[in-house]
């Protein structure tokens, strides 16, 4: 039984690792679990891959621990406050959900991607004497995987064991599963790609994406210089939902410079590896794809989220000169910078192609198969 939630990052490795287990036992009885608010993207991803798949859901809270804020501020701000305490009686709720159906079906093994949904799950998991192996993408371990860590069979990390706090023994430097669609492309294939997707291919071509639900910030960055970027070069920019109306009415009609989507959920290899420079968030699913097909990258990290794990990251990253970093709030206050950052990697072909060598050597392409005998290492 695999666990996740919160974010297609979380889900999408999943994924990954599912496809090896069933060929390496077509007749493996899997199921997904993840909380109800994720269950739509969820089944979306999940069906994408075997519609036979069960997702279940189950009631789960979150702890908000924001970067920004000092300990005590989080008990004295409502907003903060009050949904901790609520979401802390969910836990419990979800717990007792997770020991019950557990109890019902009784699983060989309990694999958590990451995620708060995980947390109940994992106590569940342990109480029944359930073998339990996580896994952690970033670079820096979240609560949930350092409480479920005390009673994991096994642990697999997406960073260098260095990073984290877990037993040696039991903890396994793989990377993060990722599509096996995620390969260095040719420059006729990139060139290829461009001209499928309706651009000019002797244009450079930067990609911008803010995740699965889009960054306002970033957003709203590129619309203030998009007539300066479109100077440069061409642009994909992958709004999210939320904000694509609103950059419609306000953006260029798509042409072969400039094109505007809310979301792409086919494809993305090719399109990310069809672009000279990609902008993206610091997700650590997001790093290792971008790694895998080699693409020069420029990480806008959100150093808003719980513990700062997209800066902790970008920061692994960026020591050796793998990828570039531009700070969020820096950009809020001068939207040109990412202008500048960009025109100086454009006009630096001896910098894009270290970055892609440096990037791609962080590249685990066999992490998926990896985690897959990790957890029938764990039912044996």
């Amino acid at each position: 039984m695999a666990v996740g939630g919160g974010s297609g990052g979380h889900v999408t490795p999943v994924v990954a690792v599912l496809r090896e287990l069933k060929e390496k036992d077509e007749y493996a009885d899997i199921r997904f679990w993840c909380d109800y608010k994720f269950a739509p993207e969820a089944r979306g991803i999940i069906g994408h891959f075997d519609k036979t798949v069960p997702v279940h859901t189950i009631v789960a809270g979150k702890l908000r621990r924001y970067h920004h804020l000092k300990f005590w501020q989080h008990f004295i701000i409502p907003s903060v406050f009050w949904p901790n305490l609520r979401d802390t009686v969910l836990v419990v709720v979800g717990f007792i959900q997770s020991f019950f159906k557990l109890l019902m079906w009784r699983p060989d093994v309990v694999f958590t991607k990451g995620g708060f949904v995980c947390l109940p799950v994992g106590m569940a998991a342990k109480l029944l004497n359930i073998p339990l192996v996580i896994h952690d993408s970033d670079s820096h371990p979240g609560l949930t995987n350092r409480v479920l860590a005390k009673w994991a069979t096994t642990i697999a990390t997406g960073a260098p064991l260095h990073n984290y706090p877990y037993p040696k023994e039991i903890s396994h430097y793989i990377g993060v599963p990722i599509a096996k669609e995620f390969l260095p492309p040719t420059e006729e294939q990139r060139a290829g790609k461009k001209a499928e997707l309706g651009f000019d291919p002797k244009r450079p071509l930067v990609v911008i994406t803010g995740g699965g639900l889009g960054s306002r910030r970033i957003n709203d960055a590129v619309a203030k210089r998009l007539s300066e970027l479109l100077g440069i070069t061409s642009v994909m920019l992958l709004s999210g939902t939320q904000q694509y109306d609103e950059l419609r009415a306000t953006t260029p009609e798509s042409d072969d410079r400039f094109q505007l989507h809310a979301f792409i959920n086919q494809d993305m290899p090719g399109i990310l590896g069809a672009a000279d420079i990609v902008v993206a968030r610091a997700g650590a699913t997001t790093i290792l794809e971008l790694a895998s097909l080699a693409r020069p990258t420029v990480l806008i990290p959100n150093g808003f989220l719980t513990g700062g794990h997209q800066l902790k990251n970008a920061a692994e990253y960026a020591k050796d000169g793998a990828i570039e970093v531009v700070n969020e709030d820096e950009l809020d206050a001068n939207p040109q910078l990412l202008v500048d950052t960009l025109t100086s990697l454009l006009v630096n072909k001896a910098r894009l192609k270290e970055m892609s060598t440096l990037f791609h050597s962080y590249a685990k392409p066999r992490a998926a198969g990896e985690m897959a005998d990790l957890i029938l290492d764990a039912v044996k």
